[in-house]
């Protein structure tokens, strides 16, 4: 009996959580839904890829990975405290003339600072990429280089999807005082109207539409991924990756995704890209239709036409089980082997569009 009464609370207690807890977001609505169907990419109820992946996970497969997990993996994160160059607010201030710029937060978080624009780029600023602290590992670093309460008035905030390590209820919160508007995938507003930003300034947007904001264009285009932030809301909201470009510059934001043929589909639309932020990292060959390998971010990077690559996914968090260096190491690897050009800062080193810079290897320190 006592067993079974620890079983009960303990069931009670989740399903408490996950109805009460604001971290889940909101729901999506029969009339959403009816709305959603009008889309190329919704099928059935859902949100579909451009071709078909295997998502679902044996028992035998789920159970020998949490094994996993739960075993010691010294190499999985730094050996000790990452700490970032840190970013005073006075070198936030811009002329007209200065070049583009991006502060990488870790992970796949930025600030953009495109002419006159600031814009967030997925900014998970929060300590762990889950809906609890204890369901997720800590961020390598206690420290990010910009404190929220030090950013600018935000321009726009742009999002990939709805998973947690790119879509953060606090990290929403604290920003949207600061945010002028939001562009998000379909059914992704509603997630930011249960945090409490007001309807008014986000817009969904749909695989190849295109929007104005001021001298900068955001086209939000395919990836190949998922969404979802509870049990039963997968394909619920859309995915997907963001084309940023002003008059003479123009940047790819891959957001999360295995590799497949809209890589070349985006790089023969809208390339040659000057920048492009290429997920690596996170992988696992479970999903690896989801999650691309170092070396697919390399062809994909190809793929777009990228002049200049950052490998982003990693240095952050822990959310598989290779080696926290091993994107790194990889992607150098074989950008050298296929001459591909790779930018790798430090967490909240600036880097300028246009001028040539020189990367230290920063995370053989940890």
């Amino acid at each position: 009996m006592i067993i079974i009464g620890i079983l009960f609370l303990v069931t009670l207690s989740a399903i408490l959580f996950i109805t009460f807890s604001p971290q889940f977001g909101g729901k999506i609505s029969s009339d959403q839904k009816k709305a959603f169907a009008h889309s190329k990419n919704h099928n059935n109820g859902k949100f579909v890829n451009l071709v078909k992946v295997r998502f679902n996970i044996s028992t035998r497969e789920f159970f020998k990975l949490m094994i996993q997990y739960l075993k010691s993996h010294s190499n999985t994160t730094p050996k000790k405290e990452i700490t970032p160059q840190i970013v005073n607010p006075s070198e936030l201030t811009r002329s007209k003339s200065d070049k583009s710029r991006l502060l990488w937060f870790g992970h796949s978080a930025f600030l953009l600072q495109m002419g006159q624009l600031n814009v967030l780029l997925d900014p998970m600023l929060g300590p762990v990429a889950a809906p609890h602290p204890w369901l997720g590992v800590k961020r390598f670093s206690k420290t990010l280089p910009l404190k929220v309460e030090d950013l600018p008035h935000i321009d726009a905030v742009i999002i990939s999807h709805d998973h947690y390590d790119h879509l953060d209820c606090d990290s929403i919160k604290k920003l949207d005082p600061k945010v002028e508007r939001f562009y998000v995938p379909l059914g992704v507003g509603v997630h930011l109207k249960a945090w409490g930003v007001k309807a008014d300034k986000i817009t969904e947007m749909d695989w190849w539409d295109e929007v104005r904001h001021e001298d900068v264009t955001f086209v939000f285009t395919p990836s190949q991924h998922f969404s979802g932030r509870g049990l039963t809301d997968r394909f619920s909201t859309l995915w997907g990756s963001w084309v940023v470009q002003s008059a003479t510059e123009s940047l790819y934001f891959s957001g999360d995704g295995g590799y497949g043929p809209h890589f070349k589909t985006i790089g023969d639309k809208y390339g040659p890209f000057d920048f492009a932020m290429m997920e690596c990292g996170q992988y696992n060959r479970l999903w690896s239709k989801i999650h691309m390998f170092p070396e697919e971010t390399v062809q994909a990077s190809i793929d777009l036409k990228a002049e200049l690559m950052m490998p982003i996914h990693w240095g952050a968090f822990k959310l598989s089980l290779h080696a926290w260096t091993d994107p790194i190491e990889r992607v150098k690897k074989k950008a050298a082997e296929l001459n591909v050009a790779l930018a790798h800062p430090k967490i909240g080193e600036w880097l300028v569009l246009g001028e040539p810079q020189s990367y230290e290897k920063w995370w053989l320190e940890y």
